[in-house]
């Protein structure tokens, strides 16, 4: 099991670090917004917010705004020809093309991303930002999905959620969760020296932050337990691996009575988690839980325990 979380954390660290290496070894240019019917303060400050976030996510050979005008001149680059002819000029290997169309009260965002010796199209994508305000997250996630040259959806993020996407019928904006979970917990030590595995059912009530997950869980494991627990979340898309922990009681069945001995024992007491898990479907108002649990029982038994679950927020 250690292996395989090794195994696991070197492929993320080592994908982590060719992403930045590609990111430091090439040149970007981000050409001016094209717009029609949008003012140009709203249009500038969405350029800056999007200037600012991708030098935020390693861009260091993002080519100034100065620089890029100066090519420019003062005829406005309307279409994606132009902004590589414009790359060319300032020996960029990569440009960034943006034109903002408003649609009735909707503003239509339309990017590219482009290799510019190639002149091939490594992203072309369309969002909607339902008001200016909304703009600037679509900025962000814009960043996020040119940085990782990955489509708009696959760039969703907790906190990064457009006013277009809670809208969908699955809403993205959920704090508050309630589910289930059911697995089997199989007994280490304790338990009667029964180490037979035995059906568990939890149900959880779970307030979520940006990095954090706090809830309360009751659960039939063997008994009854109910728990505090907090865990830290690794990521903010789709796919959130987490650890955290948990304290609370627990009531464990045990053999009514020990024949031929005056000796009594306590069945319940205070429990001890450390646990380890995934969060599917994340940035949705669902998400898929598989959760890895390793629990003991301050008990005159000595219980401990695994327990693995699966269920839904």
């Amino acid at each position: 099991m250690k292996k395989i979380i090794f195994v696991v954390c070197l492929i993320i660290s080592s994908t982590n670090i060719l992403s930045q290496v590609r990111i430091d070894s090439l040149s970007y240019v981000l050409i001016p917004f094209y717009s029609t019917g949008l003012d140009e303060i709203s249009v500038k400050t969405s350029e800056s917010i999007l200037r600012m976030e991708l030098e935020k996510l390693g861009f260091n050979n993002l080519i100034s705004e100065q620089k890029t005008q100066a090519v420019i001149g003062s005829e406005p680059c309307n279409n994606t020809e132009c902004s590589v002819s414009i790359a060319e000029k300032l020996n960029a290997d990569r440009v960034i093309f943006i034109k903002l169309n408003p649609l009735g009260e909707k503003i239509i965002v339309q990017y590219y991303l482009i290799a510019v010796k190639l002149r091939n199209n490594l992203l072309i994508e369309q969002t909607t930002a339902t008001s200016i305000e909304d703009l600037e997250n679509v900025m962000k996630r814009i960043a996020k999905s040119i940085s990782s040259a990955k489509s708009f959806s696959e760039s969703a993020e907790v906190g990064r959620i457009t006013e277009t996407e809670t809208l969908e019928s699955l809403r993205r904006s959920s704090k508050y969760n309630f589910g289930i979970t059911f697995g089997y917990l199989f007994p280490q030590t304790g338990y009667d020296s029964d180490f037979k595995k035995t059906f568990v059912f939890n149900t959880h009530f779970d307030y979520e932050l940006q990095d954090y997950a706090i809830g309360l869980m009751f659960g039939l494991r063997r008994g009854f337990a109910a728990n505090i627990y907090g865990n830290y979340l690794f990521s903010k898309t789709d796919f959130c691996p987490y650890i955290g922990g948990s304290f609370g009681f627990h009531w464990v069945t045990h053999k009514a009575e020990i024949f031929f001995s005056n000796e009594k024992k306590s069945s319940d007491g205070f429990e001890l988690g450390f646990a380890t898990g995934l969060r599917l479907f994340h940035t949705y108002d669902f998400q898929v839980v598989l959760n890895f649990e390793y629990i003991i029982t301050f008990n005159d038994y000595n219980d401990k325990a695994i327990v693995f679950t699966i269920g839904i927020l």
